[in-house]
């Protein structure tokens, strides 16, 4: 993806984006072509391809938008975590609904795998609200556990059509979470 702060590149990737969702409501989206998302907006094809390389570009680079916001949020969340979780993904319910509607929701656990690795040395360790549990550990393993763990408790709830009460799914997390930590196993050396 071109990353120009021109105003009209990011008007232009703008109109692109919401092609691409617009069609995707209509049709899955491995039916979807770039001439098709062209065509929705007043774009001509040598702007699409100034701005991406293709469909999925355009997707990821969507993607990567929103979990820019979503780490911000987290980072700077007070109080409980999994709440402010929730509540993004309320606020991106559409996206969140589309991608499962087209067995695409991995694609938001691998730009968070891809995002929190390349900014997890430059983050602020004291705005992380998890670097205090991560400390004298490696991080890379827990990273990966919380965020596959979390995003698929949040897959699995898109799957539900996001009605479960976010409050009761925290429940049975928390109290499973309590079962583990009274279990103290035994690990080998």
């Amino acid at each position: 993806m071109n990353e120009s702060n021109n105003p009209s590149a990011i008007r232009s990737r703008k109109q692109i984006t919401d092609a691409l969702l617009k069609l995707m409501e209509k049709y899955p989206y491995e039916d979807i072509s770039v001439k098709q998302i062209i065509l929705e907006t007043d774009l001509v094809r040598k702007t699409f391809y100034r701005n991406y390389s293709s469909k999925d570009d355009v997707l990821r680079s969507h993607i990567r938008s929103i979990l820019l916001d979503y780490f911000e949020i987290v980072n700077n969340a007070r109080g409980d975590v999994l709440t402010t979780i929730f509540e993004f993904a309320v606020e991106n319910k559409k996206l969140l609904m589309l991608l499962d509607k087209n067995d695409m929701f991995y694609v938001v656990l691998q730009g968070m795998n891809e995002f929190i690795m390349s900014v997890k040395t430059k983050q602020n360790q004291e705005l992380n609200p998890f670097s205090k549990l991560f400390e004298g550990l490696d991080s890379d393993y827990l990273i990966s556990l919380n965020t596959g763990g979390i995003w698929n408790v949040i897959s699995l709830w898109v799957r539900r059509g996001m009605t479960d009460d976010p409050d009761d799914v925290k429940r049975t997390i928390a109290q499973y979470l309590s079962r583990i930590g009274s279990q103290q196993p035994k690990l080998s050396t």
